[in-house]
């Protein structure tokens, strides 16, 4: 029997833990990952299927991404434990004369889900994935994030992912991560491929 035979027991086993909206006890923390390496994302979307083998739920906003991945086919089959969605357009996001009005009706659209669902007492985990570049970029207001921060119930973990974080951000956290490019294998032309790095 191969993992794909299995998935559906796997999906009973998981599902049927208790859903936790609060840890009571438990307190939850500011993330951060950044830097110019490889591994962002990644490292979030692993805490929340972390989370989802306890039985605790993931929201993930993404911004800046409107292109199908890996990830979210993967969180539909973990649906309700971990939901992704994203808040960008497909293909890349170049800004040199300042950011475009969908890209900014986007973000900010993505950015009060994001605050729905983290209020809502549903999920243990939130994520803002790419935010500090959307303020980098100035896609979304840097004060706009840090009022989301002020606004944290005390049992939800927030994690906010991208690179160029603001020191506004580093001051507020209760963990940084810096992922350092030391060596990559996109410098010899290799591109982005399906399951690991999309």
């Amino acid at each position: 029997m191969n993992f794909r035979d299995r998935v559906p027991d796997l999906l009973l086993v998981l599902t049927s833990r208790r859903v936790y909206s609060t840890i009571g006890a438990m307190t939850g923390y500011l993330q951060v990952y950044t830097g110019n390496g490889k591994g962002k994302t990644t490292a979030a979307v692993g805490l929340a299927f972390r989370a989802a083998g306890h039985g605790f739920k993931t929201y993930i906003a993404q911004f800046l991404k409107g292109q199908p991945t890996g990830e979210i086919e993967a969180a539909k089959k973990l649906d309700p434990l971990i939901r992704i969605e994203q808040f960008g357009r497909e293909g890349f996001i170049t800004v040199t004369d300042g950011p475009g009005d969908e890209d900014v009706s986007r973000a900010k659209a993505g950015l009060a889900r994001a605050l729905e669902a983290m209020l809502s007492g549903d999920f243990r985990i939130v994520v803002l994935d790419e935010v500090n570049t959307a303020v980098h970029f100035k896609i979304l207001p840097e004060k706009d994030v840090l009022d989301f921060i002020d606004r944290r119930p005390a049992a939800v973990e927030l994690v906010l992912t991208g690179r160029y974080v603001p020191a506004s951000f580093i001051d507020r956290a209760d963990l940084v991560t810096e992922m350092k490019d030391i060596k990559h294998y996109f410098e010899k032309g290799v591109k982005a491929r399906e399951g690991i790095e999309k």
